[in-house]
């Protein structure tokens, strides 16, 4: 009999049989395979008042999947459980052992940072059995946040027509409103800088005025800035000349937010579009016809390297490019990391960029391209300049210019795409040697409100504050978006970087949510639960008891909130229900905004926003225009006589054409897009449709809401 292995993703699954050979059967659970539930008390699937015991239930698109394990698992002699080498990773393996009963007290988990044959083959010699305070990690923040998004959700659609909070996305929107407001009661202040336009032997150069009388000096208007070039008179002379090597060290390996955030500045992609690359790039390539896992695991907040991936990489460089370059290990993890395994890398040294240009699409190249830049340059020796600053005086007025010369590429010999480099020459000069040809030039400045966080800097805020963890940085940001609390607009004219701005809707969320949930909603309170959490992983915290501690805090709130919260009224059209005279409204249903009687449920009169439109049709059972309307499966077309007239025929001439996504599909590499079913609902499916069948399925329930 075969032995069974159960990883997360199917393009996985291909990549590691090959690797283990015939012995071994490898399947897929697609992802987790079953939730919380939500039924019981307020539909939590948690039972708070017999210690916080969840209720789990197998998801609906999962069933097919859970009858297929089940059915390999009875043929095989052993099932080991592969999922990913994180928390959520350690909860699927649990998961699945629960559901196909496998013996958790024997070593069947094996978890691997890379999908090569040596990092696979190391995992299943070596493995151990299922973390349970992980999993007891990962169980409470789920519970956390399904209480947080259920409980607070309801209440914000209840009484301001939001559609979600989250305990973790309503801090980053709090971020982003709190930013605002900033701007908004920003006062630009005026201040002047003088320059010294020098010339020597045909090369100019620029001296910055630093400080007069051995003071720092603030120019507030152009009256002062006049009077300080009118004191400068006589001869400019070089006061001093310091002249140093300067070394200038590479940048860590990549960790989940630093990638993001540099694919969002040097690459323009999106945080969802980075980690779905990044996911691929992971669990594997067909390359010259063998399918390879191209890079380690994307979801670390560890800067650390393997000792054996170090060891080839120094030999590696020494080979290429000479041994002067090869560098050092330098370690350096946020204090909020929790190391569990390694950095962002490649796995295959010679498998430059270039060399496999053509087995990749133009985004994975680009990808994969800076994370091979990055994991080759941090090993490299630091790059060197000569640098020299320069003093020149006049009346005690101190000018300084600086100029720098790059000696030594160092890790720049790599990294020069992501990081450009500039020469600065001075002309040879002398102490005490008196310059001439000296102009003096005044300029007008504006200080500047704080910039609006881009994708890039709102990850690196989350980061550093510690709120959410690297696998939940880019639902944070798709999930605002979506709720339409936030939008991207371009942080000016000249720009290509695109910076979020709060929309009236979020910032009545955050002002409603700050109102009444200040002591939770915030950074600090966020950042301690996220180290609570750590701290069950270790086995140091108990789970029921954070959950009490949480919950004995939170329901006194949420009480006094549905108490006194004011609700917001529905907006007016300015129209009257032509059934019973009360006043029409916009409100918002689960197929979009649409308008209906001020007086429901006594009048259950509804209609379109949009105008209806007239069509050249008559109704055939009592002479009517027909008109074309919208529903809940799309546009059909119904009489306008209607309630009287019920009659109602499909729109045979509404055709949508499918939108793309952004993402790309994880088996086939194409693009998803948006398509209705024959029911009309929408899904996500593969461009590549019918070769290739994937389908986007979510596994949250009604009401549930991300972080």
């Amino acid at each position: 009999m075969k032995k069974l292995v159960i990883v997360e993703s199917p393009s996985k699954s291909r990549t590691i049989e090959k690797y283990l050979g015939s012995d071994y059967k490898v399947v897929s659970s697609k992802g987790h395979i079953r939730d919380l539930a939500t039924r019981g008390k307020g539909g939590l699937g948690i039972d708070v008042e017999n210690h916080f015991t969840p209720t789990y239930e197998i998801s609906k698109d999962k069933k097919e999947t859970v009858k297929e394990l089940k059915n390999a698992a009875s043929k095989c002699s052993e099932v080991y459980l592969a999922s990913d080498p994180d928390r959520e990773g350690e909860a699927i393996a649990w998961h699945l052992a629960e559901v196909l009963e496998v013996d958790q007290s024997k070593q069947n988990r094996v978890i691997f940072n890379e999908i090569t044959k040596n990092a696979v083959i190391d995992a299943f010699d070596h493995p151990r059995t299922i973390d349970m305070d992980l999993v007891k990690s990962q169980e409470t923040r789920r519970m956390l946040d399904r209480i947080i998004g259920f409980k607070l959700s309801g209440l914000l659609k209840n009484k301001i027509k939001s559609k979600s909070a989250g305990r973790v996305q309503s801090v980053a929107l709090n971020l982003i409103v709190e930013r605002e407001k900033e701007i908004e009661a920003f006062k630009s202040e005026e201040y002047w800088t003088i320059d010294a336009n020098v010339e020597k032997n045909r090369k100019s150069f620029k001296a910055s005025l630093n400080k007069i009388g051995g003071k720092k000096v603030k120019i507030s208007n152009e009256q002062e800035a006049n009077a300080i070039i009118s004191s400068c008179d006589g001869d400019f002379v070089v006061k001093s000349i310091e002249r140093k090597v300067k070394k200038k060290q590479p940048r860590l390996p990549f960790i989940t937010s630093t990638l993001q955030q540099e694919a969002s500045t040097k690459l323009n992609f999106s945080s969802k579009k980075t980690m779905t690359l990044a996911q691929k790039l992971y669990e594997g390539i067909s390359i010259r016809g063998n399918h390879e896992g191209l890079i380690t695991y994307m979801r670390s907040d560890s800067t650390r390297l393997s000792d054996v991936f170090v060891k080839e990489a120094f030999s590696y460089i020494e080979k290429e490019y000479g041994k002067k370059y090869v560098g050092s290990v330098h370690q350096k993890n946020n204090k909020n990391a929790q190391d569990a395994h390694e950095a962002i890398r490649v796995t295959h040294i010679d498998y430059t960029p270039d060399s496999i240009k053509n087995d990749l699409t133009n985004d994975e190249y680009k990808l994969y391209k800076m994370i091979y830049a990055r994991t080759m340059a941090y090993l490299m020796a630091p790059s060197q300049s000569d640098s020299v600053s320069v003093v020149i005086e006049n009346n005690g007025h101190a000018f300084q210019a600086s100029g720098s010369v790059l000696k030594f590429d160092g890790y720049l010999k790599v990294y020069k795409d992501y990081e450009q480099t500039k020469d600065e020459v001075l002309p040879e000069l002398e102490v005490d040697e008196i310059l001439k040809n000296v102009k003096l030039e005044g300029k007008q400045h504006f200080t500047e409100p704080p910039l609006r966080y881009s994708e890039a800097r709102l990850i690196k805020e989350i980061e550093e504050k510690g709120i959410g963890r690297p696998s939940t940085y880019a639902t944070i940001i798709d999930t605002i978006q979506k709720r339409a609390y936030v939008e991207l607009i371009k942080s000016n004219e000249n720009s290509k970087t695109k910076v979020f701005k709060p929309t009236e809707q979020g910032i009545l969320t955050d002002k409603s949510l700050q109102e009444y949930f200040s002591s939770i909603i915030n950074v600090s309170y966020t950042a301690n639960m996220e180290k609570d959490l750590d701290q069950i992983a270790d086995g140091q915290k108990e789970s029921e008891k954070e959950l009490q501690d949480f919950y004995d805090k939170f329901m006194p709130l949420l009480d006094e909130a549905y108490e006194n919260m004011e609700k917001m009224a529905p907006e007016k059209t300015g129209e009257l229900c032509p059934q019973c005279g009360s006043e029409l409204v916009y409100r918002n249903g689960r197929f979009g905004r649409f308008i209906s009687c001020s007086n429901y449920p006594e009048c259950k009169y509804t209609k379109n926003e949009q105008e209806e439109q007239t069509t050249e049709d008559v109704c055939p059972n009592c002479g009517s225009p027909m008109v074309v309307k919208k529903g809940r499966y799309g546009t059909f077309i119904a009489c306008s006589n209607y309630p009287t007239c019920k009659t109602i025929k499909k729109d045979e001439k509404e055709k949508e054409t499918p939108k793309e996504t952004g993402e790309l599909c994880p088996e086939c590499g194409k693009p998803l897009i948006e398509r209705k079913s024959r029911y009309g609902t929408t899904f996500v499916g593969c461009s590549g449709f019918p070769k290739c069948r994937y389908i986007q399925k979510a596994n949250k329930k009604k009401g549930e809401k991300d972080e």
